[in-house]
């Protein structure tokens, strides 16, 4: 689980300066408000992550955050980006509220924690 962690740390990071230095000049600021947001979500998740490693919070909540990183994070990536891509990936819209939906999902998680 460090692993993707640390992957999905380093490639909102990544993926931020990418946003930032070298797509914004060609997308329209409603394109680039909802790449951040993406990277926003990834990173307040893999935080989340790696604070759960040590942590009594359930497997199936990271699992959950993991799946919301994905579904949700790369999904709006995607979208964001179409314009650029010469691609219409407009059905990939229903995917983005399921991967906000895993995020609520681990954060329930967290209540499930055991306590010591």
């Amino acid at each position: 689980m460090k692993y993707l962690v640390a992957f999905f740390g380093a490639s909102a990071v990544i993926l931020g300066a990418l946003g930032a230095h070298s797509l914004a000049p060609y997308m329209e600021a409603s394109a680039l408000n909802s790449f951040k947001t993406g990277i926003l979500y990834q990173l307040i998740h893999s935080v989340a992550l790696l604070a759960s490693l040590k942590s009594s919070v359930p497997n199936w909540a990271r699992y959950s955050w993991c799946i919301g990183i994905v579904l949700f994070s790369f999904s709006i990536y995607l979208l964001s980006t179409d314009d650029l891509l010469g691609l219409n990936l407009n059905f990939l819209g229903p995917i983005t509220p399921i991967g906000g939906l895993a995020f609520v999902v681990g954060w329930v998680g967290v209540a499930f924690a055991n306590r010591n």
